[in-house]
């Protein structure tokens, strides 16, 4: 594949709406938030010290507002020397009081884009496939999940006048979210789950799957606290 133009903006393509991903309306911020109860505290912090592959780089970034009353957002890229392979954003949002679009307390959403070569942009299947990559990546890692919902859009550029000389180019974009099952513990594995979106990154890249040991221990960087909306 080739590499996918820029990063991800705070408002991750619209993803602070919900469009396409079963959110609705949320909740508004007060002056005053709670502080984060500890079942998202633990989920988070689970985040910040998952196994990730390599190849993948990952950072906090900013959450949408008004989604759940807390939300905590990553980023992340996969990166070929100064090329943006495929980039991405993930993030978790939790209402202790449950949602019933959710069918949980927690709920995951993502954006996943990149560039494609001419001839996988042409293949009819391609936004099936996609998304077999997002269930497959969770499935793959023996992830329960519930509720996923979601798009896979195919867009193509021509240009023309001025901007003739460039080579016309196509993108995929993959939107979802899905309810992460809890554990005895009332906390879901989000560590895995991102270990799972990471490896679709990876393959939407164009990466070989990763093999035995092909994964380090990342620590996020902790630039701020779990946040409430």
């Amino acid at each position: 594949m080739a590499a996918a133009q820029g990063r991800l903006s705070d408002g991750a393509g619209g993803m602070g709406e919900g469009k396409g991903t079963g959110e609705g309306d949320g909740h508004t911020g007060s002056t005053a938030p709670p502080p984060p109860p500890p079942a998202f505290r633990a989920a988070v912090d689970a985040l910040r010290g998952a196994r990730l592959r390599p190849q993948v780089e990952v950072e906090p970034t900013p959450a949408p507002q008004r989604l759940a009353p807390f939300a905590y957002a990553v980023e992340a890229a996969v990166v070929d020397g100064d090329q943006d392979l495929a980039d991405g954003r993930l993030v978790l949002l939790h209402d202790p009081a449950g949602h019933d679009a959710w069918r949980g307390t927690f709920r995951l959403v993502t954006l996943v884009r990149a560039e494609l070569e001419p001839e996988m942009a042409a293949d009819p299947l391609l936004p099936e496939v996609c998304w077999s990559w997002l269930t497959g990546a969770l499935q793959a890692r023996g992830l329960s999940y519930g509720e996923p919902s979601g798009t896979v859009t195919r867009a193509s550029s021509h240009y023309f006048g001025g901007l003739s000389e460039r080579p016309a180019a196509s993108q995929i974009e993959i939107r979802a979210s899905w309810t992460p099952r809890e554990g005895r513990t009332g906390v879901p594995d989000t560590a895995a789950h991102l270990a799972s979106w990471c490896d679709l990154l990876a393959q939407v890249a164009g990466l070989p799957p990763a093999g035995p040991g092909d994964a380090s221990v990342v620590t996020l960087p902790q630039r701020r606290d779990p946040q409430a909306r």
